[in-house]
C-alpha cells in the first residue's frame, strides 16, 4: 500500500511540476490536484515530511514553537503564509512549492470536528423569493463608488445610533476576514480563509449551503447576475458558481508565475471578466535565497460562461538577467506594479481603469504606482498616469537585504480602487487613492486636476522614504460630491512624519478639505511593545499576549474600504472600532467595539479583531461586518457580525429584510 501510495504521490507531484512550467492558461493537471486534494493521500506525504523537517523543533516543548495540536488550529492558507514569508520562511526556504503544500495540508487537516457546526445550524427553510440585489460587487456601485443608495438601506443619520447586534457568527481555523459577502434577497454569501463558500440566510445566520474549494477565498463574492456567482482563492483559481446550490460550473488558473495571486476582486460587464493579478514575489524577495524578480501584475479578461481566456494585459515586459546582487545572485527585471484592487469600467467609453504598485526590481516602469487606462476588448493600454516614477521596492528593503534594489523607492502602491465619478452636471472624474497619502482626481484623459495630501505616509517631496504602511490602502468612497478618504497612518519613528489616521472628507471638485475626523489609540502602549512594520514584524517573532493586545491595540488607524450612503459613512478600525459618520458634518454618530469576544448562533467561539480590507455592506435595516485580520501582527479575528435597526420600529420604504414595505 505505501509503495502504491509512494506512487501515486510521485505522480501527482511530478505531474503538477511539469504543467507548472507550460504556458497553458489552465495548466489543467496542476488545478486538478489542487482542487482534489481531499481525495488524494497527500496529508500523508505530508506528515513524512513534517516529521522529517519540522518535528525537532515542533515535538519539543524546550523550543518553546507551537505543536502539532495547536498548529492544526489554523487554516492549510495561514500555514504557507508562515512558511511562504512569515517567520517559518527561513527554516522552509529549502522546501519546494510542493513540500510546503503537502506540510500545510497534513497541519491544517480536512474536515473535522471543527466543522461539525455546519450541520447543526442548516436553515429549516428554503431561500426566500426575494430576488433583491442589494450588493453584487466589491465598488457596490457603478464606478467602483462604494455607494449604497436610498432604496437599499433603511439606516440614516436619525436611527443609525439605534443599530443593535442581531446574531454573530464564527468560523473554526480562521485569523483573517476578507471576503466581502454578497447579498441577494434574504440570502448572504461569502468565503472564508478554509476555501468554503456559505450562503446564509442574512436575517437568523443559518446555513442554506456551502461548497469548499481548494484553498482560502480571498475576493469579494461577485453576482454577475441572479443567479451566478464568482470569486477567487488565494492560488489564484477564479471560480464560477450556481448561486442556489453553489455547484462549481467551471474554474480558470489565473497565474502568470508561480508567485501569482489575486488579491482585488472580480469586475464584470457585458459577459466578460476582468481579473485583477499581483504577486506575493514582493513578500518572498525578502528571502536571502529568492532569485528576485521576475513576476508582474496583470488583468485578464475572461468568458463569464466558460472561464475561456479572452486577453492578458501584461504590466512590465518579461523580467530578462539584470546582473548580480551584492551576494552574487542573478538579478532580474523588469518586475511589480501589480494590480491591488479591483478594476473600474467604463461603459460609455468602453475602458477599463487599474491601479499599480511598485517595481520590485530595476529597471523602473512607466506603470508602476499608476492609473492605467485599457481598452475593454482588446486589453489595449490607452494612457498611463504615473503617481510616483522611480518606486522600486521590496520586502528585502526592511532588513537591508541583498534583494533590496539601489536606491529603493518607498512603496507607494495605489492599492485602493479607482473611482469613476459621474456627477449631476455630467461631470466625470477618476478619484484615486495612493499609500503615500495623497487623493487625486484626474480627467477621463489621465491628466492631475488635483492632489490633496490627507497624511505625510511619505516623507519628503520626492516619495522616496521607507514605508510607514500608512496613508489610503483599501478603499474610498463617494457620496454626491464628497470624496470619503480613511487613512492608515501607524505611529512610526520617522523624522518629519506626523501620522494623522482617521477620515477625510473632500470637495469632489477641487480636493478641498471639508472635514477631518481623527482615530485615537485610547490606551497607552510602551514603545517596547511597538511592533515592526508589516512582513518584518511576522519575522520578528516577538509577540504581545493576544490578550493585551485586544486590550490595547497598537494599529488603530482606518485601512480598510469605506462604505457611504447619502447621510452616512461608515469606516472600521484597525483595533476593531465601527464608526458612523455624518457624511456632511463629520459628527460621529454612531461606534460599536467589535475586538471582543462574542456569543455566536453556530457555537464556534468567537471573537472579533481587527476590521481590514473590504468594508461594511447594508441591505434593508441590517448592517453586516467581518471583523479580524492578523496579516501584519494585527488583532485575529473570526466573526461574522450582523447589526439590524430595532424590529418594532415604524416601517417606510423597505421592509426591515430590505424589500419594498407593503402599503
Amino acid at each position: 500500500m505505501k509503495k502504491f501510495l509512494l506512487t501515486l504521490a510521485i505522480l501527482v507531484a511530478g505531474s503538477a511540476a511539469y504543467v507548472a512550467t507550460l504556458d497553458s492558461p489552465l495548466k489543467t493537471l496542476e488545478s486538478l490536484a489542487i482542487q482534489h486534494a481531499d481525495k488524494l493521500p497527500l496529508a500523508y506525504f505530508g506528515e513524512r515530511l513534517f516529521n522529517e523537517h519540522c518535528a525537532s523543533c515542533h515535538d519539543n516543548p524546550q523550543m518553546h514553537a507551537p505543536g502539532r495540536e495547536a498548529l492544526a488550529g489554523f487554516s492549510l492558507d495561514t500555514v504557507m503564509v508562515a512558511m511562504k514569508f512569515g517567520k517559518m520562511q527561513p527554516m522552509a526556504a529549502h522546501l519546494s512549492d510542493i513540500e510546503r503544500g503537502l506540510v500545510a495540508i497534513y497541519l491544517s487537516g480536512s474536515d473535522s470536528e471543527a466543522f461539525n457546526w455546519i450541520a447543526s445550524n442548516s436553515c429549516d427553510r428554503p431561500v426566500s423569493d426575494d430576488q433583491t440585489i442589494y450588493v453584487s460587487s466589491w465598488g457596490q456601485a457603478e464606478g467602483n463608488r462604494r455607494f449604497v443608495d436610498a432604496g437599499r438601506s433603511n439606516i440614516t443619520r436619525d436611527n443609525v445610533d439605534s443599530l443593535e447586534l442581531a446574531w454573530a457568527l464564527a468560523f473554526p481555523k480562521v485569523t483573517d476576514m476578507r471576503s466581502q459577502p454578497a447579498i441577494i434577497g434574504d440570502s448572504l454569501y461569502f468565503g472564508d480563509k478554509t476555501g468554503r463558500l456559505y450562503a446564509l440566510d442574512r436575517t437568523r445566520g443559518c446555513l442554506l449551503a456551502h461548497t469548499k474549494v481548494a484553498s482560502g477565498i480571498r475576493s469579494a463574492i461577485t453576482a454577475i447576475d441572479r443567479d451566478t456567482l464568482v470569486f477567487a482563492d488565494s492560488m489564484a483559481v477564479v471560480y464560477a458558481v450556481d448561486r442556489h446550490s453553489l455547484e462549481v460550473r467551471w474554474s480558470a488558473d489565473m497565474r502568470l508565475f508561480s508567485t501569482s495571486t489575486i488579491t482585488g476582486s472580480i469586475s464584470h460587464h457585458d459577459g466578460r471578466l476582468f481579473v485583477p493579478i499581483s504577486s506575493y514575489e514582493v513578500a518572498a524577495a525578502g528571502n536571502p535565497e529568492h532569485v528576485c524578480c521576475e513576476s508582474h501584475g496583470g488583468v485578464i479578461a475572461l468568458d463569464a460562461a466558460s472561464g475561456e481566456r479572452l486577453w492578458t494585459w501584461h504590466a512590465t515586459d518579461d523580467a530578462v538577467p539584470r546582473g548580480t546582487t551584492s551576494d552574487n545572485k542573478p538579478l532580474l527585471g523588469p518586475s511589480g506594479a501589480s494590480v491591488w484592487s479591483t478594476p473600474t469600467i467604463d461603459v460609455a467609453r468602453n475602458r477599463l481603469y487599474v491601479g499599480t504598485g511598485e517595481n520590485l526590481s530595476h529597471p523602473a516602469t512607466e506603470t508602476s504606482d499608476a492609473v492605467v487606462a485599457l481598452d475593454l476588448d482588446s486589453g489595449e493600454q490607452l494612457w498611463v498616469f504615473q503617481a510616483t516614477a522611480g518606486d522600486i521596492w521590496n520586502a528585502a528593503c526592511l532588513s537591508g537585504g541583498s534583494n533590496c534594489p539601489e536606491n529603493a523607492g518607498g512603496d507607494f502602491d495605489i492599492g485602493a480602487s479607482v473611482i469613476h465619478a459621474q456627477l449631476a452636471d455630467g461631470t466625470e472624474l477618476l478619484l484615486v487613492g495612493q499609500k503615500s497619502g495623497d487623493a487625486m482626481a484626474l480627467d477621463m484623459d489621465g491628466q492631475l486636476l488635483w492632489k490633496t495630501r490627507v497624511s505625510n505616509a511619505a516623507i519628503g517631496p520626492d516619495l522616496h522614504q521607507t514605508t510607514t504602511n500608512g496613508g489610503i490602502h483599501w478603499g474610498m468612497a463617494l457620496s454626491g460630491e464628497r470624496l470619503l478618504v480613511p487613512a492608515a497612518d501607524p505611529e512610526r519613528p520617522r523624522p518629519g512624519y506626523d501620522p494623522r489616521p482617521g477620515i477625510h472628507a473632500l470637495d469632489v471638485r477641487s480636493g478641498d478639505p471639508l472635514w477631518f475626523q481623527g482615530v485615537e489609540r485610547g490606551c497607552y502602549l510602551a514603545d517596547e511593545d511597538k511592533p515592526l512594520i508589516g512582513l518584518q514584524n511576522m519575522r520578528a517573532g516577538k509577540n504581545r499576549p493576544l490578550e493585551e493586545q485586544y486590550a490595547c491595540s497598537f494599529y488603530y488607524g482606518l485601512s480598510a474600504a469605506a462604505t457611504a450612503t447619502a447621510e452616512l459613512v461608515f469606516s472600521g478600525g484597525l483595533n476593531g472600532v465601527l464608526r458612523a459618520y455624518d457624511v456632511i458634518s463629520g459628527e460621529q454618530l454612531w461606534q460599536t467595539a467589535t475586538a471582543v469576544a462574542v456569543d455566536t448562533v453556530n457555537g464556534v467561539s468567537g471573537h472579533g479583531g481587527a476590521i481590514d480590507v473590504d468594508g461594511q455592506v447594508l441591505a434593508g435595516d441590517w448592517l453586516y461586518v467581518q471583523s479580524g485580520y492578523a496579516m501584519f501582527g494585527q488583532l485575529p479575528g473570526n466573526v461574522l457580525l450582523a447589526y439590524r435597526l430595532p424590529a418594532d420600529r415604524p416601517q417606510a420604504g423597505l421592509s426591515s429584510s430590505g424589500a419594498p414595505a407593503r402599503e
